[in-house]
């Protein structure tokens, strides 16, 4: 994790802290004494892969550096009912002040990087790439986006302004495909910095115009069926990168790799995901 990441984290942390604590944990001030020690197990309760443990282990940290935390599982662990993630001892009353957090970051990515590899499973033998979105929780794309690449997929734009993505309302709004890339082509060359220009395409004949214009460096086939994207990579040939975007399923994704496409890009990943079941147990030490 880079100084810019760890920033970020404890940013992160330090509001989601401020939003559950708020004044004060009426409920532990007022049932357990200050003191108090105690320990508790992170149990896991659902088939899937394991992720969020190094952010769990920097909530325990800001929480209370006091903490003594057990780590028996690692990031990306394919784990089982009944395993143990990790131990947590000390202050009952800093544990249960980070206990909520922990949960909620470890389980939602745990939930994207089981989901994530199920498709990277479903890919397995083809040289296709799943490929996450802007589609994620606001504040948590960092987190959301780890947690892709913990289940084996691949990480598109992280925002607006890691690279130019003409999508359908550009191109409307611009006056059609030409129009939109010749405009992004001109306000690349202002940049101090390179970066890459994609064009989304809803039919075969915007496929055509994209390959007509040229000066991009991915083709995004929205909403294509299986065998209009093999249609479409082989009109392609190889001249830019392919990615197939829209209403893609578990079910289906094979059926789009078969098709050739270089990316799939699954919004799913991370805006309507089961989290994996989990919980802390605590145990009071005498």
């Amino acid at each position: 994790m880079t100084q810019e990441e760890k920033d970020r984290l404890r940013r992160f942390i330090e509001a989601a802290l401020a939003e559950d604590v708020g004044e004060g944990d009426h409920t532990t001030l007022s049932i357990i004494a200050p003191g108090k020690i105690g320990e508790a197990q992170l149990i896991i309760k659902e088939r899937g892969v394991l992720a969020g443990v190094e952010e769990a282990l920097a909530v325990f940290d800001q929480v209370d550096q006091g903490l003594h935390v057990s780590v028996f599982l690692e990031d990306g662990h394919e784990v089982q009912v009944g395993d143990v993630v990790l131990q947590v001892e000390g202050s009952i009353h800093s544990i249960l002040m980070a206990e909520r957090l922990v949960l909620n970051i470890m389980q939602r990515m745990s939930g994207i990087a089981t989901a994530t590899h199920r498709i990277a499973v479903a890919l397995a033998g083809t040289p296709t790439k799943v490929l996450d979105t802007r589609k994620t929780t606001p504040l948590m794309r960092f987190l959301e986006k780890k947690a892709v690449s913990l289940g084996g997929g691949v990480n598109h734009r992280f925002g607006l302004y890691d690279m130019i993505l003409i999508k359908d309302n550009h191109v409307d709004y611009a006056g059609g495909i030409k129009q939109a890339i010749e405009h992004a082509n001109q306000y690349r060359k202002t940049l101090d910095k390179p970066i890459a220009i994609e064009v989304e395409v809803r039919n075969l004949d915007e496929v055509a115009e994209a390959l007509n214009v040229g000066g991009v460096d991915r083709i995004m086939l929205d909403n294509f069926s299986p065998d209009q994207v093999r249609e479409a990579v082989t009109r392609i040939d190889g001249r830019f990168v392919t990615e197939a975007s829209g209403g893609i399923t578990e079910e289906t994704v094979r059926q789009y790799a078969d098709a050739g496409v270089d990316y799939i890009s699954i919004g799913a990943l991370t805006h309507s995901v089961k989290s994996l079941d989990m919980s802390l147990k605590a145990k009071l030490i005498e």
